[in-house]
C-alpha cells in the first residue's frame, strides 16, 4: 500500500512538465543584462570616443558622413603600430579600413563598452607595424565618449591619429 501511494506521488510529480500558458520565454543572459540596465544595449550606444587597455589606444570621431579611426598599439622598445582610416558601423560589426586604401580593411566586434578585433588580419595591416607589433587580437574598453579626448590621442611620435 505504502509503495503504491509513494508511485502514486512521484507520478504526480512528473506531471508538473508540461508548459504553463502564461510561462514566460526564457532569455539569453545578454538579453536580461541589457534588460536589467547592468549591460549597454550596443545598438543604442554610440561607437565616438577614446578606448584602451595598458598602452593600446582607439579612438574614434565623427567625419563627415562616417567616422574616423585611429588605433595605437605598444609593446615597448619600438615595437608598435600605429594607424589611422574610416570605421563603419552596422549593429555590433565596425567594418575598419585602416589608410586610403583596402589592403588592411576587416570586420571588429562592438559591444558598447569594447572593441575586439579579430585574431587574424590581412596581411596590408602590417604595413602600419614596426617588427614583431600586431593589430591581431587588439581588445580595448571605453574610456570617454568624448570627442575632445579622442581628438588628443597621439602615437609614440606625437601623430594625432584622430586629430583634424
Amino acid at each position: 500500500m505504502r509503495a503504491a501511494l509513494a508511485l502514486a506521488l512521484l507520478l504526480a510529480g512528473c506531471s508538473g512538465n508540461q508548459p504553463r500558458e502564461n510561462a514566460a520565454q526564457p532569455q539569453d543572459l545578454e538579453s536580461a543584462a541589457i534588460e536589467r540596465g547592468l549591460v549597454r544595449d550596443p545598438k543604442d550606444t554610440g561607437i565616438v570616443g577614446l578606448y584602451a587597455r595598458d598602452t593600446d589606444r582607439i579612438c574614434i570621431v565623427p567625419a563627415g558622413d562616417g567616422y574616423r579611426i585611429g588605433a595605437y598599439v605598444d609593446y615597448g622598445e619600438r615595437i608598435t603600430c600605429s594607424g589611422a582610416g574610416s570605421v563603419t558601423r552596422v549593429g555590433e560589426v565596425l567594418h575598419i579600413r585602416l589608410g586610403d586604401k583596402d589592403a588592411c580593411s576587416f570586420d571588429a566586434r562592438f559591444d558598447g563598452d569594447h572593441i575586439r578585433f579579430p585574431g587574424a588580419l590581412p596581411e596590408g595591416c602590417t604595413a602600419f607595424c614596426a617588427r614583431r607589433a600586431s593589430y591581431a587580437g587588439l581588445e580595448v574598453s571605453r574610456l570617454s565618449e568624448s570627442t575632445a579626448e579622442a581628438r588628443a590621442m597621439r602615437d609614440a611620435a606625437g601623430r594625432r591619429l584622430c586629430g583634424e
